[in-house]
């Protein structure tokens, strides 16, 4: 059965450094949803697990607020932590993300920064985890104002339903560090597409020119299969590395992420790992 087609205005253009527009496809707001939530249950049972062990620790009749402080120190690294390290990684996904076949992106076509991530997690304290807390501390008070504790629930909610208020699904954090959450599909180095050897060689010079975020773009290159924008692309490896045009874009792109996924890979295995052809 074929997959039914998205929204005609979930698709936007994503323009490279190199100038070739993928036309990715945003993520919808159940996908968004359905991925905080898997994460949100896997944090859960880490601190679960951490908070058994805090337990164990919690010996003596003095060591109980020792160990609540502790707590509160592990649930804040933990859960901004957790998406934070993970969407840093060359995949910008967490595992809820990655389950879904989601992927955060820089809007202007660059690489993602770590800044970038850094403010739109960020922003989740101010969203949710902040007014949360202080809604279920005024609840568990015997004299807790509860008309603050309504205006925390209605704080969150304003930022929880925000994303279907907007038509590129932004998250406020998305707003503010300039992101997009797409339809990643397959994200990692492809070894379909890397499985025969390439029937070109190239230079250590030509390959040296692109690292691992050229290669993920290359990649979503070839599988979408639209000349022109293969064209686009191997006219800009070809001028770059100085090679000659021999009028087979596909093919010589195809030779070309062989290649270049091989070199990247004997790298990471002496513990050279080159991000993008900035490193």
């Amino acid at each position: 059965m074929a997959r039914p087609s998205a929204a005609p205005d979930s698709r936007r253009a994503f323009v490279t450094p190199e100038g070739i527009d993928l036309r990715l496809r945003l993520a919808s707001a159940s996908a968004r949803a359905g991925a905080f939530m898997i994460d949100a249950a896997i944090v859960l049972g880490v601190l679960i697990g951490a908070t058994l062990l805090l337990a164990l620790l919690a010996t003596g009749p003095q060591s109980g607020n020792l160990v609540a402080i502790l707590w509160l120190v592990v649930f804040f690294v933990l859960r901004n932590g957790w998406f934070i390290l993970f969407e840093m990684g060359g995949r910008g996904a967490t595992p809820g993300k990655r389950a879904l076949g989601l992927r955060v992106v820089a809007r202007d076509g660059a690489r993602l920064t770590g800044g970038a991530v850094i403010a739109r997690n960020a922003m989740r304290e101010v969203e949710l985890f902040v007014p949360l807390s202080f809604a279920l501390g005024q609840s568990f008070q015997s004299n807790g104002d509860a008309a603050f504790a309504i205006a925390a629930l209605l704080w969150s909610g304003i930022f929880l339903f925000f994303p279907l208020f907007n038509r590129d699904r932004l998250r406020v954090g998305d707003l503010l560090a300039g992101t997009w959450v797409i339809e990643a599909g397959k994200t990692a180095l492809a070894a379909d597409l890397a499985l025969a050897p390439p029937a070109r060689r190239f230079s250590d010079a030509a390959l040296a020119l692109y690292g691992e975020y050229e290669l993920q773009t290359l990649e979503d290159v070839l599988r979408a299969r639209r000349p022109q924008a293969m064209s686009v692309v191997a006219a800009t490896i070809r001028a770059k590395a100085g090679l000659p045009d021999d009028g087979d874009d596909e093919a010589f792109l195809r030779d070309y992420y062989a290649a270049l996924c091989a070199r990247l890979e004997a790298g990471m295995l002496v513990g050279r790992r080159r991000a993008d052809k900035f490193a």
